[in-house]
């Protein structure tokens, strides 16, 4: 059995055992007589015979199960593997994929499961802007600042790909099912964990090395002191990858991480264009609001309606520019939906 052979057969047997795998190739020389004696005495008894076993039937029949619903197994030998993973320090040996992986320049977009409204409509609006531009966001399809991302970019028909801390045939969480199907249609889902395997706690740290390595730029918008998100900044950091992070309150614990992102020398999000430079996209035309002819027209309060109206502007437009105001801290929006000036 050749190398390529080999790394492809073991990264369905250990998944998220990338560095400990191609150790053990390294060790046995190229190309390697059996897949058992590569194992045998490396791993426990256990996976040495889960090797034996995948010789005769097992790795088949588990390529034919996940092909029927859609997926497809890709080797780090593949020549379709994304490229940005073998530049980290430990590769998964494979990954099961469904969808495409295309699209422009990547940037991960990652935050709290427990976001606030200002982090779930900043995240969501940053992943419009790099939609519109032609570019790919990524993220982990869990609750809150994920789900906002991905829904973000499929909201202008853009490009995203979600990365699962758990095996193909689980959704997680099972509320995102649509989620996931609306991504696969135009975008990819992708994990390195085996059918069956659940959402173990361990496994989205290790998600979370694939998306930073799936990306150029990784965006933290609201993060608690500890936190996934923040994880993902520090592998990127590791890798040499830029990290940008988007200000946040400092009144919400959630935004602990990101300001101190900031305090570190992460650079600032403060509207899509700081994000679009650093990607090298060009923004797509937005509608020009300047805050004092509009509280001067509309009085202390405006819809988002009404602002629509008067500027023959669509209402996703409008709001898209609304948020990048608020960001910016010129305008604030009431309990009652009405957007006022900030005091």
């Amino acid at each position: 059995m050749g190398k390529c052979g080999m790394i492809s057969r073991l990264g369905l047997l250990m998944a998220g055992g990338g560095a400990k795998v191609r150790r053990i190739v390294a060790e046995a020389g190229d190309p390697a007589e059996d897949l058992a004696d590569v194992l045998d005495g490396k791993v426990p008894k256990a996976i040495l015979d889960a090797a034996r076993m995948t010789q005769e039937s097992a790795v088949p029949q588990l390529l034919e199960r996940v092909s029927r619903a859609g997926w497809r197994w890709m080797s780090s030998e593949a020549p379709d593997y994304p490229g940005g993973l073998n530049h980290t320090a430990d590769p998964p040996l494979g990954l099961f994929v469904k969808g495409l992986l295309g699209g422009g320049p990547s940037v991960a977009i990652v935050g709290s499961r427990r976001a606030t409204p200002y982090g779930i409509q900043a995240s969501r609006f940053l992943a419009e802007s790099v939609g519109r531009a032609g570019g790919t966001i990524i993220s982990g399809m869990a609750r809150g600042v994920d789900a906002a991302a991905h829904e973000g970019a499929l909201s202008v028909g853009g490009t995203t790909w979600a990365v699962w801390g758990c095996g193909p045939d689980r959704i997680y969480p099972p509320e995102h099912a649509r989620l996931a199907d609306q991504i696969a249609e135009t975008g990819a889902l992708l994990t390195e964990y085996l059918p069956g395997s659940p959402p173990r706690r361990h496994h989205f740290p290790e998600r979370n090395r694939i998306v930073a390595g799936l990306a150029s730029i990784v965006v933290v918008v609201e993060a608690a002191a500890r936190s996934g998100a923040l994880s993902t900044a520090r592998q990127a950091l590791d890798e040499g990858r830029d990290v940008m992070a988007v200000p946040g309150s400092i009144f919400s614990e959630v935004s602990v991480g990101p300001n101190g992102l900031l305090r570190a020398g992460a650079q600032p999000v403060t509207c899509p264009k700081d994000l679009l430079d650093a990607l090298g996209l060009e923004a797509d035309s937005m509608p020009n609001i300047d805050p004092e002819v509009m509280f001067l027209e509309f009085g202390e309060a405006v819809s988002v309606d009404q602002l629509g109206e008067r500027m023959g502007q669509s209402v996703d437009l409008v709001q898209a520019k609304i948020v990048e105001m608020e960001i910016q801290g010129l305008v604030e929006r009431g309990p009652d939906g009405l957007i006022r000036r900030r005091r």
